[in-house]
C-alpha cells in the first residue's frame, strides 16, 4: 500500500484490492484515549462515515463506491477516483469553466442538505472532478436537518474559497446554484451571516 495522506484522524492509502485500484481509509489509534474507548470511537466513526457516504449516493451525489468495511482494522476500502481535486486546478480555468464547476458544487450540496446530510469538511480539497463531480472524506459529517448545521457547512466552504482561491465570485456562483435547488437556502444564508457576526464578536472579545 502507498500512503498518500496522513491526517489527524486517519491514514489514506492507495492500494490494489480484489484486482481493483482502491483507496483505504484507516482510522488511527489515539494514544491518549483508553484502549477500549478508542476502539469504540473509531469503530463508530468508521460505520457512520460509510453510512453517510451511502446516504449521499442515494441522494444523487457522487461519492466513491464502498467495497468493504473492516471494523477490526477500522478501515473503509473504497473506489479510487482518478480525477483532479478542485483545489488543484480551478484557479487555472477561465471564468466560464469556473462558473460551471461552482454550479455543480452548489447543486450537489443542495441535494445533500435537502436529505439531511452535512459533509462537515466542505472544502475544494474534498471534491474531485473526473467523469463527474465526486465528494470525498465524510469523516466529520453527520445527519441533521438543522439550518444551523447547514450554515456551518456552507460557511466553511465560503471560507475555503476565500482562503485558497483567487476569484471572489466562486462562492457566489456556488450559492446561486444552491439557492436554485434548495428551498431553505435563504434561511441558510441568514445562518451564515450570523456565524460571520459571531466570529467578529469573538475576535473583538479576545
Amino acid at each position: 500500500m502507498e500512503l498518500i495522506k496522513r491526517g489527524a484522524e486517519a491514514k489514506i492509502y492507495r492500494a490494489k484490492w480484489m484486482g481493483k485500484e482502491v483507496v483505504i481509509k484507516r482510522r488511527v489509534r489515539k494514544g491518549y484515549r483508553i484502549k477500549e474507548l478508542d476502539e469504540e470511537i473509531r469503530r463508530r466513526r468508521t460505520k457512520e462515515e460509510a453510512f453517510l457516504m451511502a446516504e449521499t449516493r442515494r441522494a444523487g451525489v457522487s461519492v466513491p463506491i464502498i467495497y468493504y468495511i473492516d471494523t477490526v482494522k477500522m478501515e473503509i476500502v473504497m473506489e479510487y477516483i482518478g480525477g483532479k481535486r478542485i483545489k488543484d486546478f480551478i484557479d487555472d480555468e477561465n471564468e466560464e469553466t469556473q462558473k460551471k464547476i461552482c454550479r455543480m458544487i452548489g447543486e450537489s450540496v443542495a441535494k445533500m442538505h435537502s436529505h439531511g446530510i452535512i459533509h462537515g469538511d466542505l472544502t475544494t480539497s474534498n471534491m474531485i472532478l473526473a467523469d463527474k463531480l465526486y465528494f470525498i472524506d465524510f469523516g466529520l459529517g453527520m445527519k441533521s436537518f438543522e439550518n444551523e448545521a447547514r450554515g456551518v457547512d456552507m460557511h466553511l466552504l465560503m471560507e475555503a474559497f476565500n482562503a485558497a482561491h483567487r476569484n471572489e465570485k466562486l462562492f457566489k456562483w456556488v450559492f446561486e446554484a444552491y439557492g436554485e435547488n434548495f428551498d431553505e437556502a435563504d434561511e441558510v444564508k441568514r445562518k451564515i451571516d450570523e456565524i460571520i457576526k459571531r466570529g467578529r464578536y469573538m475576535r473583538r472579545v479576545s
